[in-house]
């Protein structure tokens, strides 16, 4: 039995998740149970010229409120420490481990011209200069694509900020930043160094590729030592541990980025297992056992968790992100034109039914609206869009509105919008491997029965929820840890003790209705593509 602290580092908020493991034996069940968790908020600041940063120290001050928190409600010795975090940020730090400057977000898209030279020029191929290109697959099985990668950020800081520049002694991710503060040593899990699309994810290589270094310009001596999801970074040093509220002494391990370790914690390890995530951001990802890439459709198979097994991975910027603006400018009368407003989670009066929540009550009103919103059909692209399409300028759109057409509707239509840019994402893997015909679906998005069900008739596949799927990516952080200590053997193993809780199945009596909408939909890119770069180039 071990007792894990999970750190779930998403793009707006810490969760801090403790867990019970019990591995089956003679007088003990089998079982992952998280005993008890707290959360606190950070900030993401966004820039007019497409900058997003996060403040380190905001992270390790949500982390010290959370943990305290936490603690009020539980008393055991913890085992051990792990992280499931958002991947892909830019945190460049001096020798002691402290930032140069602000960490720039995995959404930080200012780095198109160093994008641009640095893989664009002579014969190209899907935008691309073809001997880097090629040079790039062979190495790490896929490419930096995106104005959005890391390595572009990297390279426009060293451009833009030259003196930040010279005082960096490590590149690191944002959960790679927060080990180093805990134990003061820089590594950096395989995940997150797949991330950096500067690995070697060759059989028999897996390192840093000093090739790709010199190609791109980027100092080999920055970057940290490699580290498995399950080994063990180091130990917790008596500062940190006296600013979180713990013990000195625990062992921190690496654990994985959120694209790694959500279809762990859903139980999704073998070869072929597909999983769903709905978050702020969205993807589908499948399980492979060899390296596979589509750059037409810019989808890549990316270092999981497990050694061995690849993630074949499609990614869309802004899925939960979309409800929330629903709920901040559809759902909420902002212009204040009514004057009693009734908070739908504060019904005292005993009358009708009191919501804890208002995704909640927003849930309720989609399960009302008509399968297909009344042919309204919403593109949920609110900060550009990765797969299929590589479009910064990329924008949302509710196309079809009519008279009768209502905020029911509207509502609606971006629950179906972001289901018919996961159906889109998921055709593309079938097009290169074999998606699973049952789907576990986690994130956020996964709490709602009338979203798992639109999901499955959308996608026509039957979908499959966990208990708690919002904490998936904690569950999958614990099972990492269980396995460094020695817990069990193998990840596989720990996973396989998570199970579904819900199925939905798709109905068909909607599958033309959806068929129809879905095809409208992929056409809004293409029809509209001139449009986006005229207004947002």
């Amino acid at each position: 039995m071990a007792y894990i602290l999970a750190y779930d580092i998403g793009t707006t908020g810490v969760k801090t998740c403790l867990f019970e493991i019990v591995t089956g034996n003679a007088t003990a069940e089998s079982k992952i149970r998280m005993m008890a968790d707290a959360s606190a908020d950070y900030g993401l600041y966004t820039f007019d010229d497409g900058g997003a940063e996060q403040h380190a120290d905001e992270w390790w001050d949500a982390m010290k409120i959370s943990t305290r928190v936490l603690l009020e409600k539980t008393d055991v010795d913890i085992d051990g420490i792990s992280f499931c975090s958002q991947m892909q940020g830019l945190v460049l730090v001096d020798e002691n481990g402290v930032p140069v400057r602000h960490p720039m977000s995995y959404m930080d898209q200012r780095a198109g011209a160093e994008m641009r030279s640095g893989i664009g020029g002579g014969l190209k191929i899907a935008g691309m200069n073809v001997h880097k290109l090629l040079k790039s697959l062979k190495i790490t099985g896929a490419v930096s694509g995106s104005v959005k990668d890391p390595m572009w950020k990297y390279l426009w800081v060293k451009t833009h900020e030259p003196e930040n520049f010279k005082r960096v002694r490590w590149w690191l991710d944002v959960k790679e930043y927060l080990i180093s503060r805990m134990t003061g040593n820089f590594v950096m899990t395989r995940d997150s160094a797949f991330a950096t699309l500067m690995f070697d994810s060759r059989d028999g290589k897996e390192c840093w590729s000093s090739e790709l270094c010199r190609m791109f310009g980027v100092e080999e001596r920055h970057l940290p030592k490699i580290i498995k999801t399950h080994e063990q970074a180091g130990f917790l040093r008596e500062q940190q541990a006296g600013e979180l509220g713990l013990k000195a002494g625990i062992p921190v391990f690496g654990g994985g980025g959120d694209a790694s370790l959500l279809g762990v914690g859903s139980g999704c390890t073998h070869t072929g297992d597909t999983h769903i995530y709905w978050g702020t951001s969205g993807w589908v990802s499948t399980i492979t056992d060899k390296r596979v890439v589509d750059t037409n459709t810019m989808i890549a198979s990316i270092v999981g968790a497990q050694p061995g097994k690849f993630n074949y991975f499609a990614e869309m910027e802004t899925a939960g992100k979309c409800l929330e603006w629903v709920k901040d400018h559809l759902a909420i009368d902002e212009i204040g034109i009514y004057l009693e407003k009734k908070d739908v989670t504060q019904n005292r009066n005993g009358v009708g039914k009191v919501y804890k929540t208002l995704y909640e009550y927003l849930t309720d009103v989609i399960d009302s609206a008509q399968s297909g919103s009344g042919g309204v059909i919403f593109t949920p692209w609110l900060h550009g869009n990765r797969c299929p399409f590589e479009d910064p300028n990329a924008a949302g759109m509710f196309f079809n509105i009519r008279l009768e057409t209502g905020k029911t509707e509207m509502i609606r239509a971006v629950v179906e919008g972001v289901c018919y840019h996961l159906r889109w994402m998921l055709e593309c893997e079938d097009k290169k491997v074999n998606t699973s015909e049952t789907i576990r679906f986690c994130g956020g998005g996964a709490l709602s029965p009338a979203t798992s069900q639109i999901l499955a008739d959308i996608t026509g596949r039957r979908i499959e929820t966990v208990p708690e799927p919002q904490n998936a990516g904690s569950v999958g952080a614990a099972i990492t840890a269980a396995v460094g200590l020695g817990e069990a053997g193998s990840i596989e193993e720990l996973s396989e003790m998570v199970k579904p809780d819900q199925v939905f199945e798709p109905r068909n009596e909607y599958r033309e209705l959806h068929d129809r909408n879905f095809d409208t939909f992929k056409k809004l890119y293409v029809s509209n593509k001139k449009n986006y770069a005229a207004l947002n180039g």
